[in-house]
């Protein structure tokens, strides 16, 4: 029998400030759907301005390194290496007054892309571990206080790691300790929206639902990449400043507006359950649970229940999902941060992009994640098979990989195509799982839709992806040295992995389709 154990919950929160200043805002005045609406647009700018500030690491890359070092080797395809042999000089659309080309110690030698990938794991090893923590502190406090601090704390450490560039820092300890400093900030960001998104919303048409609202991670992307490539020509630094800025701007709103509850401010939600926990961890639930004994479920009306650790990895699909997780945020998160890398350093119908063009140019890559994002969560809302879903993504992403290595540096049109294609791929299934599948695990019959439990189960989920990515960027820093085709064979041997950890799970999809007289056609796939 299953132990679980008594959590403390956190007090209630209390309205935010802003409506104090601005009582048109508060009922009767605004109805639960505009507040609904609210919500949804506060929680989704605020995770939009927390990947907006993690862009800039990605930007820069190419500006960090020294690129007498880099360019041969890393281009390895024809056409990359005929232009950087060419007598064009191969970085010619470079604007740079600011030293940007002649590269930024300790990451300017030939292992440089190395750094730069140690640089990337220091930031994601302390937001996965941070992911754990955080969302247990945020069950002991106003969530939108702690979501404030978090983008508070997020903004002044990209700031600094901007100020590096003015004050001529050179010291690698220094910007590892500004990246995990910056890493534990912002590891209070997801569990923070997704818990206040859960406290208003409920189970109607959760993968369409939550496939919008998910898209403020490649929204964030995009506009991280577009204020920080616009500012390269003004030194590297700005593009860590702008973004710090705005994320702290963004924190005020948080602060003063974000109501985390909706019995806060009045409104009384029937039926409500948390089920939406993602990236994050321990969720609070409105519903109360009676005292007693069941199942193995210890339920006190005080507290909130738990499932153990090594309990929740042998539920149902747990551990497939953890595992295919991991990689799919390998490949995803490699791709959030060095896209604009090898976008700088692979020619383009025979000639190299500048740092602000291939920064720009990767927000491609993002505008087709915000699709595919969409595209899977209606998808799999429509043939009711997450797994299903995911598989068919996962399995199109190959090809689409591989076309892209082999054709992306045809043209600039079949550069931004299979950029398109394989940011709709690979973002969705990832998207996906870290939503709609969470939410699917968490309304077992086993847990009882528990909250509490559910927190344990994504924690799992999640804190396994958060590991994969942060090893998917620190391998491509060192890989990359070898040649990209080695990374992007990294990548197609990641996704084939993720796919097959899903087969027992769409076999099982695929006979309970059977059982309910749908999917005729599957059966052979069933036996």
């Amino acid at each position: 029998m299953m132990q679980f154990k008594t959590l403390t919950v956190a007090p209630p929160p209390q309205p935010p400030p802003g409506l104090s200043y601005f009582p048109t805002l508060s009922p009767p005045h605004k109805t639960l759907k505009f507040h609904k609406f609210l919500t949804l647009l506060l929680t989704f700018t605020a995770y939009a301005a927390f990947h907006a500030s993690r862009k800039p690491p990605s930007i820069v890359k190419s500006i960090l390194t020294n690129p007498s070092n880099e360019t041969l080797p890393i281009n390895s395809t024809k056409n990359a290496s005929s232009a950087s042999n060419s007598d064009q000089d191969p970085f010619q659309f470079a604007q740079n007054p600011l030293r940007n080309e002649t590269g930024w110690a300790p990451f300017d030698g030939p292992r440089g892309p190395h750094r730069l990938g140690e640089l990337d794991l220091s930031f994601l090893l302390a937001y996965a571990i941070g992911m754990y923590v955080s969302g247990h502190i945020g069950d002991t406090m106003d969530l939108r206080i702690f979501l404030s601090i978090g983008m508070l704390g997020s903004g002044i450490f990209v700031i600094l790691f901007g100020l590096g560039y003015f004050l001529d820092l050179h010291s690698f300890g220094a910007f590892v300790i500004i990246q995990v400093f910056c890493g534990l900030f912002q590891s209070v960001g997801w569990p923070c929206v997704v818990a206040v998104v859960g406290n208003w919303f409920g189970k109607a048409k959760r993968g369409l639902i939550m496939g919008v609202w998910n898209s403020h991670t490649s929204v964030g992307n995009i506009i991280g990449s577009v204020v920080a490539s616009s500012v390269l020509g003004y030194g590297w630094g700005w593009s860590f400043v702008l973004p710090g800025i705005f994320i702290i701007f963004v924190a005020i709103f948080i602060y003063m507006f974000l109501v985390v509850n909706p019995e806060n401010i009045g409104f009384e939600l029937s039926g409500k359950e948390v089920e939406m926990s993602v990236e994050g961890v321990a969720l609070v639930s409105s519903e109360k649970i009676e005292t007693g004994e069941e199942g193995g479920m210890i339920k006190d009306e005080e507290g909130s229940v738990a499932i153990g650790f090594f309990e929740a990895w042998r539920l149902p699909h747990v551990a497939s999902y953890a595992f295919c997780l991991f990689f799919s945020k390998l490949v995803a998160y490699t791709f959030l941060y060095w896209l604009p890398f090898y976008i700088r350093h692979t020619a383009v119908a025979g000639v190299h992009l500048s740092h602000k063009s291939a920064g720009i140019l990767s927000t491609i890559f993002d505008i087709g994640g915000v699709i595919g994002g969409i595209s899977a969560g209606f998808l799999s809302d429509v043939i009711e098979a997450r797994a299903v879903t995911s598989v068919i993504f996962l399995l199109l992403s190959i090809p689409a990989l591989i076309l892209y290595r082999l054709y992306g540096s045809i043209s600039m049109f079949t550069n931004i195509a299979l950029m398109f294609t394989c940011g709709l791929l690979v973002n969705g299934p990832y998207s996906l799982i870290t939503t709609a599948v969470a939410a699917d695990l968490g309304t077992q019959d086993l847990i009882n839709g528990n909250s509490r439990a559910l927190a344990t189960v994504t924690a799992i989920i999640d804190g396994t992806g958060s590991v994969g990515a942060a090893l998917g960027p620190l391998l491509a820093g060192y890989i990359s040295t070898r040649g990209w085709n080695s990374v992007f064979l990294m990548l197609i041997v990641s996704i084939s992995f993720a796919c097959f950890l899903l087969i027992s799970v769409v076999k099982n999809e695929i006979k309970g389709k059977l059982n309910e007289g749908k999917w005729l056609w599957a059966s052979v796939i069933a036996r």
